[in-house]
């Protein structure tokens, strides 16, 4: 189920799912809000998300999370609901969420990190396809915005499928949030092949780690025919994103698993390519798939937009790996 596209006019409400609206800072804010005037969209916040409840854990009641979630999905003027950034709470939702009211009011939702939670969830749920992209917060980001801005139009606004071109550059280990102007911008070598071969199937994923919470739930989309795009942050290490992969592998019709995109690590995870080969091709489930590593999503900058229950196409190969999203 696919929701209408945007255009200009149309209203996109924030939300904070996971941390607070509290947290971002005044001059992220002018510049994000100032992004999606100049898109044409009208920027509207959740009633309880402006209140800018902030707890010892950075976010706000699960009550409070309800409501806005509830109300920007009745809502008939809102085409589109944007999370306020990541954290770690979303996951306390589930168990309150009314999957009708999102199942009978299709629209899009746009967020990245443990916005997974919900993106995963909803689709599973409602069979809604939700969008694996910028959070509000991203839209704050002054320099190295550009391809961001670019894919996240090509995946909400227009019509088509697209190919996924590698950015130029990217950035990481410069705090943007905290110094808007002294960045530090690294060229990128693209697309690596981890194992050869070419696939077509319906995306699922997001953070490695945050899926790995719905495991064993009614909440994690069934892997069968599935291309996985994942990433994870910083906190992963080797071992950990390792391990993380090894159970999402066990899950039920992992072995139908179709391909595997994994989105570029953060400099302090210390994973590279050839480690990735060691974790990745020690995986017999995953043996005759292809792998792509290197895509521009997750917690490095800048990252493009991606349809989680939309459709995709890759080609991992040494000459030369691809990617194309067919249906968003």
């Amino acid at each position: 189920m696919f929701a209408e596209k945007l255009k200009k006019g149309d209203e996109v409400r924030i939300i904070a799912p996971s941390r607070s609206l509290a947290i971002i800072s005044a001059e992220t804010r002018e510049i994000a809000n100032k992004r999606f005037a100049e898109l044409g969209l009208v920027l509207t916040f959740g009633q309880e998300a402006s209140k800018e409840e902030c707890d010892d854990f950075l976010s706000s009641s699960v009550s409070s999370k309800i409501k806005d979630l509830h109300d920007a999905f009745s809502d008939k003027r809102v085409k589109a609901v944007i999370t306020t950034i990541g954290g770690f709470s979303a996951n306390q939702m589930l168990g309150y969420i009314d999957w009708d009211i999102i199942k009978n009011n299709p629209k899009i939702i746009c967020g990245y990190s443990d916005i997974t939670i919900l993106l995963d969830a909803i689709y599973a749920k409602t069979g809604l396809v939700t969008y694996y992209g910028p959070h509000y917060s991203s839209f704050g980001e002054k320099k190295g915005f550009e391809y961001s801005l670019e894919y996240f139009k090509k995946c909400l606004f227009d019509e088509g499928g697209f190919g996924v071109a590698p950015s130029q550059k990217w950035s990481n280990d410069d705090a943007w949030y905290e110094d808007q102007e002294n960045r530090n911008f690294i060229d990128n070598p693209g697309y690596e092949c981890l194992q050869s071969g070419e696939a077509e199937g319906t995306i699922i994923g997001g953070n490695l780690n945050t899926i790995g919470l719905l495991q064993g739930t009614q909440f994690l989309p069934d892997l069968e025919d599935k291309i996985l795009f994942i990433e994870d942050d910083l906190e992963s290490r080797d071992v950990i994103f390792d391990r993380d992969l090894q159970s999402l592998l066990h899950q039920k019709s992992a072995d139908k698993i179709k391909g595997i995109v994994i989105g570029r690590f953060e400099k302090a995870s210390q994973i590279d390519g050839e480690k990735l080969k060691k974790i990745v091709l020690n995986k017999g489930i995953a043996k005759d798939i292809p792998i792509v590593y290197g895509a521009d999503f997750g917690h490095s900058e800048p990252r493009f937009t991606f349809p989680i229950g939309g459709e995709a196409k890759i080609i991992s190969s040494k000459s030369g790996s691809s990617i194309e999203i067919l249906s968003h």
